[in-house]
């Protein structure tokens, strides 16, 4: 099924794999790539050391065309994105909106520019500093997260910008594929679908609190970082909820301790960048911290399997996903389902 998207990145279908923190590895990365999808690895958990390894890894295991997803707002952008070049990768992914000066600097070298957002507005203005394609994701999707609907926000960003536009939030099969073409879309973008396979890192009990969970299970909460956050509801979100903000402030700091061991950056630059994640917003000391270690707690669920001390970003389909196919069988399902489904309109019924 060729696309705008397909063109662009070189890829066979007009499907991406979307670049989770602690869980877009080279592993699942390549086999998303050799699906015939745009796998995106997650760079933003990684130093820079590792992300250069990590695209290394990537290309030992497969020829097809891949990204890498960075932080625009990391103080190691630039350096990140020179590793970029050097190593040949085929698509840069934002999510947050990058600068003009980056975007120009990555086109330049011949690397294509897809920033995610979530609203129209961000759209238009990354559009109008030069992105190639944007991913555009409403409010069921998983992580940080808006209040619009996909069904709303998509024709919303089609309507406002001449580059693709590529569909993320509430996508798992191939009838959301083809809802997504008639919407005007280039293609979809599935983070938690792609977490939910058997090439996925993410520990087996973790995967197992997610096949397990209804959609009412798949919360939206600012508790974590200040931040809409969806999430799987556990415990520790519930806790978090609850808690006032003095024994918020002691679990952000216990946290933090944590992040600190892990990272290696002293309480003054935790400080620092939780602050620039604030996006404007009123945060508490311990939302500040929170929202600097939210790493740590991610990582907690999907590298060590801590489902009762990490928390377990996801998207509304998590409550309808219910098995773990290899990325090679979701992707071939996902085109066979949505080939189906244009027959079936073509024949008018």
């Amino acid at each position: 099924m060729e696309t705008a998207l397909t063109r662009l990145t070189g890829v066979r279908h007009p499907v991406v794999q979307t670049g989770m923190g602690w869980v877009a590895g080279p592993r699942l990365v390549s086999a998303s790539a050799d699906a015939g999808a745009l796998g995106i690895l997650a760079s933003a958990t990684m130093t820079t050391e590792q992300l250069r390894q990590a695209v290394r890894e990537v290309k030992s295991r497969t020829d097809a065309p891949f990204g890498v997803n960075l932080r625009a707002d990391a103080g190691d952008a630039r350096e990140r994105v020179r590793i970029i070049v050097d190593e040949g990768v085929r698509v840069a992914s934002f999510a947050l909106a990058p600068s003009r000066d980056l975007i120009a600097e990555l086109k330049d070298a011949g690397v294509v520019v897809i920033p995610s957002v979530g609203a129209r507005r961000h759209a238009e203005k990354v559009a109008a500093w030069g992105a190639d394609a944007v991913i555009v994701q409403g409010g069921e999707g998983g992580g940080h997260t808006g209040d619009v609907a996909t069904t709303v926000l998509l024709p919303q960003v089609v309507d406002a910008v001449d580059i693709p536009v590529v569909a993320a939030g509430g996508f798992h099969d191939g009838r959301g594929l083809v809802a997504a073409l008639a919407y005007g879309a280039a293609g979809i973008a599935m983070g938690t679908r792609f977490l939910l396979t058997s090439d996925s890192t993410v520990p087996d009990a973790v995967k197992a609190r997610y096949l397990a969970a209804s959609v009412k299970d798949v919360v939206v909460t600012s508790a974590v970082d200040g931040l809409p956050h969806r999430m799987l509801r556990t415990d520790l979100v519930d806790a978090l909820t609850r808690s006032g903000r003095t024994r918020a402030l002691l679990h952000a700091v216990r946290r933090a301790a944590g992040f600190r061991k892990l990272s290696g950056l002293s309480w003054s630059a935790m400080v620092r960048d939780g602050l620039a994640m604030k996006h404007g917003k009123d945060l508490s000391w311990s939302q500040v911290l929170l929202a600097a270690n939210t790493p740590v707690l991610l990582k907690a669920s999907m590298v060590d399997g801590r489902t009762d001390l990490g928390v377990m970003a996801s998207g509304q389909v998590a409550g309808v996903i219910e098995d773990l196919p290899s990325c090679a069988e979701l992707v071939a399902r996902v085109m066979s389902e949505a080939e189906q489904v244009l027959r079936g309109l073509t024949a008018g019924g």
